[in-house]
């Protein structure tokens, strides 16, 4: 699919230069820039990228940090 949009000149400057040094085309750096961006910020990324630190410190929840948190829960109106 075409698509037209605006790009700030700096960053227009340095895709170039990039494409130039990578020997890509235009439209594969910015299809592979979009592709890279969506899937960093997508939701189930962020969740399994979670997840996965979690796994990796381990879920010890600190009394003092759960107390804490009760408590300011349990003075916020919801």
């Amino acid at each position: 699919m075409k698509v037209a949009v605006s790009i700030p000149d700096p960053i227009f400057a340095e895709a170039e230069a990039l494409a130039k040094r990578r020997r890509l085309p235009r439209s594969k750096l910015y299809a592979r820039a979009l592709s890279e961006y969506v899937a960093n910020h997508s939701e189930s990324t962020l969740t399994d990228t979670m997840n996965a630190a979690l796994d990796t410190i381990g879920e010890r929840p600190d009394p003092f940090v759960r107390e804490a948190g009760r408590r300011i829960l349990k003075s916020v109106e919801w």
